[in-house]
């Protein structure tokens, strides 16, 4: 069914964000701690533009049981008004359940059976002025969704379609992550409410649904041990400053900021403190990239063409760094003027004052 997109320009919007997918709640409790914008700055309407936001999510709502799922059941019955679906957790697959549910939210008034997460979906996503899947998990599957597991697991987009777009016209909107970083999330979501509000032009996502300016460079291209790689001096265990792609990390190869933009006010990203990159916001994860700890694919044949780039290279700075840490010779208290200065006049001497 196609969906006419709907006019931007609201001056109140809901989020309906559901973790009921296959999820840890992680995304929830890590949304929390973004500063730029806060949770609470986006909800007390303290950010210039944005309309008025009613925030429906199980982990910081005040309402319980009936209460909580009523504006569910009122989006569904397309009586809400303009809202943002947030879907957290992996997409499990009910067609393979067996004679149960894989995950589900809340009861139907009428039969008193579960809803599964799927039946939200359906019934919320084509509403939806944009919809929004937050962690991996939600994105493209993640832990759940690798090799072996029962339950068929998939992201959003494996689910709705990656042709899917929502009433307001847009994409699903992907932030990975596991779990999001806080302020990739907000500053996502502080776009898209831009946007619902006649301020912004569409949101720009790459090929994989992720908002370009976050994801357009990869870790090791913000890293603070980037010089090391490119000297060649790579780290041989945890508790040394320098580049960890051979023990392990994929910084190299996998699209995020988190190198760059720290964790926590600035503070963190896991290669910053002698973490490795896991790989967490690239759709192969986890299966590409595993075993963890152990060298990437092309780690050994890259190093082992810097063995002799990156030690002389290292050993040539370490010379133009021996002579920059010396003063100029002329910086002396000697009797002559030895900095090469040129008198303007012929008659001119240093320090002699003219009239």
């Amino acid at each position: 069914m196609s969906v006419e997109p709907m006019t931007p320009g609201y001056d109140e919007i809901h989020i309906l964000w559901t973790s009921e997918g296959m999820s840890c709640d992680g995304d929830t409790v890590s949304m929390t701690n973004a500063s730029l914008p806060s949770i609470e700055d986006v909800v007390l309407g303290t950010v210039p533009g944005l309309p008025k936001v009613h925030l429906h999510n199980k982990v910081l709502a005040y309402e319980t049981g009936d209460d909580f799922m009523d504006a569910f059941h009122q989006a569904a019955r397309g009586e809400l008004g303009p809202f943002i679906f947030v879907m957290e957790g992996s997409i499990p697959n009910e067609r393979i359940n067996g004679d149960g549910y894989w995950t589900a939210m809340g009861n139907d008034p009428d039969t008193g059976e579960p809803i599964t997460v799927n039946e939200w979906i359906d019934r919320l996503a084509p509403q939806a002025w944009a919809v929004v899947a937050a962690g991996t998990c939600a994105t493209y599957g993640g832990i759940h969704a690798m090799a072996g597991n029962p339950t068929g697991c998939m992201g959003l987009a494996d689910y709705l379609g990656e042709n899917f777009r929502s009433a307001g016209g847009l994409p699903i909107v992907n932030v990975p992550g596991c779990p999001i970083q806080p302020d990739n999330f907000m500053e996502t979501l502080l776009w898209v409410l831009h946007q619902a509000a006649g301020l912004a032009p569409p949101i720009p996502l790459d090929a994989q649904l992720r908002p370009t300016w976050l994801f357009g460079k990869t870790v090791h291209e913000g890293c603070d041990r980037a010089a090391y790689y490119e000297q060649a001096d790579f780290a041989g265990d945890y508790n040394s400053p320098k580049c960890q792609v051979k023990i392990g990390c994929w910084g190299p190869v996998v699209n995020c900021n988190v190198t760059k933009r720290g964790w926590m006010d600035g503070i963190g990203g896991c290669p910053n403190v002698g973490g490795i990159c896991i790989a967490c916001t690239m759709p192969g994860f986890p299966d590409k990239f595993m075993p963890f700890m152990d060298e990437p694919p092309g780690g050994t044949l890259s190093s082992a063409l810097l063995k002799a780039y990156g030690p002389f290279i290292r050993a040539m700075r370490g010379f133009t760094n021996k002579n920059a840490n010396r003063e100029p010779k002329w910086h002396h208290n000697g009797p002559e003027l030895t900095s090469g200065y040129q008198p303007r006049w012929p008659n001119q001497a240093p320090g002699r004052n003219q009239v």
